[in-house]
């Protein structure tokens, strides 16, 4: 499948999301973030799909909102429009894992993108930041309530208001990122790991989703409720039970996603 503002292929169950406006360093336009919402949940959507995964160009994951787009509008255009919300949050209803795999520039919305992913892989060559207040605006896409809980209320304040770029090497340092590796591996890395992901139980995988995302959202009680009442749900599957069987036979499981 291949669109004007992004391209998709599939391999092993791992759906892959590429950004595809190099000439614009991947800026986020209202028609790319359309097609990427679209693409998000007919792949979350399809039984042979456990794992997504979305990247950039070498240069650049995204470099940012699409600002000659957005820099005549009102208030009443942005707020009665529902601007950001009404094509940005999609990405929010997606059950299954879905990874950044981030090279080059990731500012502002870019770095918001990243961070609506269960989590990021980083080449060497990566850097985040949230420069909205170069522009005059303030990030509007979760970059001040993603950021401070990803890497603590300091470095967010320090981004946020001074514009300051972070590298992957920092990044991954503060709790952003996940792994940082050779640019040129980057790609190989993040299939990598998203095939792995797709080789475990689809169900259970996104059990595993929900039961961490559910920690942003609830006290400590409440999480541990929540966490072990999808464990005892859990064998209710039949992959349970052959994950287990599997275990005790000495044999890799099998799994059917069920």
């Amino acid at each position: 499948m291949s669109d004007e503002m992004i391209l998709t292929s599939v391999t092993d169950r791992v759906a892959l999301i590429t950004l595809n406006r190099p000439k614009a360093l991947n800026a986020l336009n209202d028609q790319l973030m359309d097609e990427l919402g679209a693409a998000l949940l007919k792949f979350d959507a399809d039984d042979q799909i456990s794992c997504i995964v979305i990247t950039g160009s070498e240069k650049a994951f995204a470099a940012g909102a699409d600002i000659g787009g957005m820099a005549n509008f009102s208030f009443n255009d942005v707020y009665q429009g529902d601007y950001i919300t009404k094509n940005w949050e999609t990405i929010r209803r997606i059950r299954k894992p879905v990874i950044a795999a981030v090279s080059g520039f990731a500012l502002g919305g870019g770095c918001e993108l990243a961070m609506m992913c269960d989590f990021i892989i980083a080449a060497d060559n990566a850097k985040f930041g949230q420069p909205e207040i170069k522009l005059g605006i303030l990030p509007g896409a979760g970059g001040t309530q993603r950021l401070p809980k990803a890497v603590s209320k300091s470095k967010a304040m320090d981004m946020c208001l001074t514009a300051r770029m972070m590298d992957a090497q920092e990044a991954e340092r503060a709790g952003l990122v996940s792994r940082v590796v050779p640019a040129e591996r980057l790609m190989e890395e993040a299939m990598g790991a998203a095939k792995t992901i797709a080789e475990m139980s689809l169900p259970i995988v996104m059990m595993v989703k929900e039961s961490i995302n559910a920690s942003y959202e609830s006290s400590l009680s409440e999480g541990i409720r929540f966490e072990r009442r999808m464990f005892h749900a859990a064998f209710a599957t039949e992959d349970q039970k052959e994950g287990m069987k599997a275990f005790l036979e000495k044999r890799p499981a099998k799994f059917k996603h069920q």
